[in-house]
């Protein structure tokens, strides 16, 4: 061995080793007891049962373009801040009609937060008086109308409920005209969103409509648009990740237009209170980030052959996704409870499945995927720093792209890991990372905490298998074989044997014309 110490196992080949185990932990244990240096792959097999959708999903020819075109029409979205709006003339809603967040779900099927919601929204749009009328609204199927946030082009955090006095930031793609829409956001705690509906919640929201909403309408149409993805840009370099931690993309939002609420025409006691109300509410913007997220996402639908998920969304029951080559179908789940930290007097009894459509963040590449540029939001929703960092780069694992714009400082300014691929996530068993709030599970408590939560892993092996089945379909199916000459001849030979004596037709045809010539003859 060349003078080597052979008793040494980082000597035994003449060199120092360096080994890459997969799998069991015990081979990584082993080598580190012989003070061999070793580097873990994170690896498992693909998921359960799946083997035979990846292999049509994975061959189909469509796919890499596909997903190159998906992930290129998010990129090139550029969303703006362009009106605030209400919601009923703006969405369409009448006094019955109900938004939600997360796919389509019943009354009968909802969860306190929720409920709560509803709750207070009947109340609140003068549909009912009491709690009790409006559980008798909603129960009997056919008072109220009830959908989903996203078929109505919207998102809203947490219960997301949204109706028609509410007022709506809208967001605008400058190259399409595209618009997505939002909810204002409340604040923390006993709030709406949460399923709370207390006297003091229902009068937020009044003031909300009465003032916040037309004030911010002045201001906004006096600032002109206002550029959301620079805001995002810039938040990533000052610790936010714009879900759970939004502190200064809510100053640097007030400050833009700080100049024209003040100018807008407005009473000073309402500007005084809007600016006082904006700057007391850290998740203020995250209300703006999650149309943002929505409008770059949804550029990327109705691609026929991609696997990029284009949203995940859950509420309160159940835990949905879409998928850009599979339309407007949902692919749903049970809701997990989040992992996390709780306000004094809760814990994880008190908290419900999780919640919203504010997972639209990360399904863009922010929030739980850009955990790394917000080290702080470690200790709200528990972990540490290096467990930020390291949930980042696990989600480089089963996206399609990075974002140029969107980049991580302590990453080298790498850019965020974006475009969720159905494929990857199936073939390495990893889950996407949302941070979340914890609502509790009562209808009327608000929120308990905040945390952690990943999707359920079936609803990722439904949308492969629908993928699987428009492969199949979308698969160039066999012509007919080369003829064979012989057999041409034979068969000719034949016909001609049995063929009756031919009439010569002596009619006079135009030059160029053939005799019985149809139209689909020269195809």
């Amino acid at each position: 061995m060349n003078g080597a110490d052979i008793s040494s196992p980082t000597t035994i080949i003449g060199q120092e080793l360096n080994v890459a185990t997969a799998g069991a932990a015990f081979f990584a244990e082993t080598l580190r007891a012989q003070a061999v240096p070793v580097t873990e792959v994170h690896w498992q097999p693909a998921m359960s049962g799946t083997d035979a959708d990846l292999e049509r999903v994975l061959g189909d020819p469509r796919r890499p373009l596909a997903n190159s075109l998906a992930v290129r029409r998010m990129l090139d979205c550029s969303a703006y801040l362009v009106d605030v709006l209400p919601a009923g003339p703006t969405l369409g809603l009448g006094p019955c009609d109900f938004l939600h967040s997360g796919p389509p779900i019943s009354w009968d099927r909802a969860t306190g937060p929720l409920r709560g919601a509803l709750i207070g929204a009947a109340m609140l749009e003068g549909q009912a008086r009491f709690p009790a009328d409006a559980r008798a609204l909603f129960s009997n199927g056919a008072g109220a109308c009830l959908d989903s946030c996203h078929h109505h082009h919207a998102v809203g955090p947490m219960a997301g409920v949204v109706t028609s006095s509410m007022w709506m930031f809208a967001v605008e793609d400058a190259t399409t005209g595209r618009r997505c829409y939002c909810s204002l956001n409340e604040g923390l705690g006993k709030v709406l969103r949460y399923g709370a509906y207390s006297p003091e919640v229902l009068d937020r929201l009044r003031w909300m409509a009465a003032v916040l909403g037309p004030t911010l309408q002045r201001a906004v149409r006096a600032h002109g648009p206002l550029s959301i993805n620079a805001i995002l840009a810039q938040m990533l370099h000052m610790g936010d990740e714009a879900h759970n931690r939004n502190r200064s993309g809510t100053l640097m939002l007030l400050r833009d237009l700080l100049p024209d609420l003040i100018e807008c025409g407005a009473t000073s006691s309402d500007v005084a209170d809007v600016v006082k109300f904006i700057g007391g509410n850290d998740h203020f913007f995250l209300n703006l980030a999650m149309p943002a997220c929505k409008l770059a996402l949804d550029a990327a639908r109705n691609i026929p052959g991609s696997t990029m998920v284009v949203a995940m969304a859950r509420n309160g029951t159940d835990f949905g996704i879409q998928v850009s080559g599979t339309g407007d179908n949902w692919y749903t789940g049970p809701s997990l409870v989040p992992e996390g930290l709780y306000l004094p007097g809760y814990g994880p009894d008190d908290a419900n499945p999780d919640i919203g459509d504010s997972a639209v963040t990360e399904t863009y590449g922010l929030g739980g995927f850009a955990m790394a540029a917000a080290p702080a939001i470690a200790q709200l929703v528990g972990g540490s720093p290096a467990d930020a960092i390291a949930s980042t780069l696990r989600m480089y694992e089963i996206t399609l792209a990075e974002h140029p714009v969107l980049t991580v400082p302590v990453l080298g300014f790498r850019g965020v890991p974006c475009g969720i691929d159905v494929t990857k996530i199936v073939r390495t068993g990893l889950l996407p990372q949302i941070n979340t709030g914890i609502a509790g599970r009562t209808a009327g408590t608000g929120q308990v905490g905040a945390g952690r939560v990943t999707p359920p892993s079936s609803i990722f092996r439904s949308a492969l298998a629908a993928l699987a089945v428009s492969a199949e379909a979308a698969r160039p199916r066999p012509g007919p074989g080369p003829e064979d000459p012989l057999r041409s001849r034979q068969g000719s030979a034949v016909m001609a044997r049995n063929a009756r004596p031919a009439v010569p037709d002596l009619r006079v045809q135009p030059p160029g014309s053939r005799v019985g010539s149809r139209r689909g003859d020269d195809v």
